[in-house]
């Protein structure tokens, strides 16, 4: 079974594989087709049935699949290969390891945010934006750049205090619940929202898996609805049947034939998190 570790943990060979892998995935054309999952499903207007990736209740299950079916294409590729996670509120600079050279490279020049270190670099040649929504070729980042810092520790925890999962109009406008706070749409930490926001670049944009750092953010992410599942035993996923509009908990999440948020809701039928 994987085992999702800590980002800063890697040893030097973890993360030459994993970076190995990745780059495999984007030469074979597989990585470029999760970017344009991503972009087809993550949005929508607020009754439309195909919002499945965000502003809604299924924002959890449905990354959660995602990036399970992304870790079992990468360990086609290196069956040692795992998703680790990066704890923003603990490495929260733009020198944080995580941005190394050996790694994800680090932040985007001044000129024209293009990331110019690290193996995703455009002089590489190995990372070109072909899925994008504007025509520059080049991995981008504004790390910081908007202002914003990164969620605390603190912030954090006030979300996984929250005892219900979610709550009615169950998009962007609820005013209570674990994940319209986590996904950073209320709520004083803006949590998920503000980590795509203050790395900017592609990050900001439906594209945002064209930056390696989605999945790391996103799998710390998966975590926080792990550790929130675990702290909250009894409090089941919501809404659970009759919804209109919105992904119940039998309901099929699309693009997928056979995946419901209830098929979801125990990770460790696929992973464990070190």
């Amino acid at each position: 079974m994987a085992v999702r570790k800590n980002q800063a943990t890697l040893t030097a060979t973890e993360k030459r594989n994993f970076v190995n892998a990745l780059l495999e995935l984007k030469r074979t054309g597989v990585y470029d087709g999760f970017v344009r999952t991503h972009n087809q499903f993550i949005m929508g207007d607020r009754d439309d049935s195909d919002r499945v990736g965000h502003r809604s209740p299924s924002f959890l299950p449905w990354h959660r699949q995602f990036l399970i079916q992304f870790e079992q294409e990468l360990q086609k590729i290196d069956s040692s290969v795992t998703l680790p996670y990066w704890d923003w509120t603990v490495d929260r600079t733009a020198t944080a390891s995580i941005w190394g050279a050996d790694f994800l490279g680090g932040n985007g020049r001044s000129r024209d945010a293009q990331v110019t270190t690290g193996p995703f670099a455009y002089s590489t040649g190995k990372w070109n934006i072909t899925v994008s929504v504007d025509s520059r070729p080049y991995l981008q980042r504004e790390l910081g750049a908007g202002g914003v810092q990164l969620p605390t520790r603190a912030q954090v925890d006030t979300v996984l205090a929250m005892t219900t999962y979610d709550v009615a109009p169950w998009n962007s406008l609820s005013a209570g619940g674990f994940r319209n706070f986590l996904e950073g749409w209320r709520g004083e930490g803006n949590i998920h929202n503000r980590v795509h926001v203050w790395i900017g670049g592609q990050m900001s944009t439906g594209v945002s898996p064209n930056d390696p750092a989605f999945w790391l953010h996103h799998c710390f992410i998966d975590k926080l609805w792990a550790d929130w599942q675990r702290m909250h035993p009894t409090s089941p996923y919501l809404p659970a049947a009759g919804t209109p509009n919105v992904v119940d908990l039998n309901d099929t999440m699309r693009p997928w034939n056979n995946v419901t948020p209830a098929a979801m809701l125990d990770h460790t039928a696929f992973y464990t998190y070190a």
